[in-house]
């Protein structure tokens, strides 16, 4: 990987400006002028490109773990669905690898994933059979964190969306049982559905704490949250 400028902490966006308007909006669909206006307007993507940050769900991140402190220098990480990048970032920044503190990011998108330095990065598919004994063989050996932002494309039914995510999440979870060390922390993105009922409760069964958080950076607008399940029992 090559270096990259490492980003400043911090997971509030530097502020609002003036709300800015699409010119083209005749000329592009309802959803796509709607889409377009609110990235426009969306003070964590302006803050993300004015900090180095590979994408605004970067805050999200950062914000959790100012709540709950879960990312620490010398640990192993692994970052689930990883790109463009802005998670590994951040986990990157505070658990400092390369600092011969034994800390270690390792990254896997089948998308690609801009350079964050000291990271390892794997372009495959988490659901590739192979994926978990590359991770596996990637990190060298049990991990402190296994972290997963993945969300399969939306076909725009609720009920059918909410399902597929929670297919993501059970598969990281299963691979996170089999990779995290006693102590460990798992954290996934979810969608409020129900759906989650079963892992949940399987959740409380192998942590000590499960923690249900919607950060700022999450849009209100949106279902997604996401799941924290600290002190793994091994």
């Amino acid at each position: 990987m090559t270096k990259d400028k490492q980003p400043p902490k911090g997971a509030k966006p530097r502020g609002l400006q003036k709300k800015v308007h699409v010119k083209t909006r005749h000329k592009r669909s309802v959803s796509s002028a709607r889409w377009l206006e609110r990235q426009l307007n969306d003070p964590y993507v302006a803050a993300s490109k004015a900090d180095g940050y590979h994408s605004r769900a970067a805050y999200k991140l950062l914000q959790m773990n100012e709540e709950l402190d879960f990312l620490k220098p010398g640990m192993r990480v692994i970052d689930l669905g990883a790109a463009p990048g802005g998670w590994t970032q951040v986990a990157c920044a505070i658990v400092k690898p390369g600092e011969n503190n034994g800390g270690k990011v390792v990254a896997i998108d089948y998308l690609d994933l801009k350079p964050v330095s000291e990271a390892v990065f794997l372009k495959m598919d988490f659901m590739e059979d192979a994926a978990p004994d590359a991770l596996k063989e990637a990190i060298g050996g049990r991990a402190n964190i296994v972290m997963s932002d993945m969300a399969p494309p939306t076909v725009g039914h609720k009920q059918t969306d909410h399902l597929r995510i929670m297919g993501l999440v059970e598969a990281a979870y299963d691979f996170a049982r089999e990779v995290l060390l006693p102590g460990g922390t798992f954290l996934a993105k979810v969608f409020q559905g129900g759906a989650e009922r079963d892992l949940l409760n399987q959740l409380k069964t192998d942590f000590e704490k499960v923690r249900h958080v919607k950060p700022h950076a999450s849009r209100s607008d949106s279902s997604e949250m996401y799941v924290v399940a600290m002190g793994f029992r091994g």
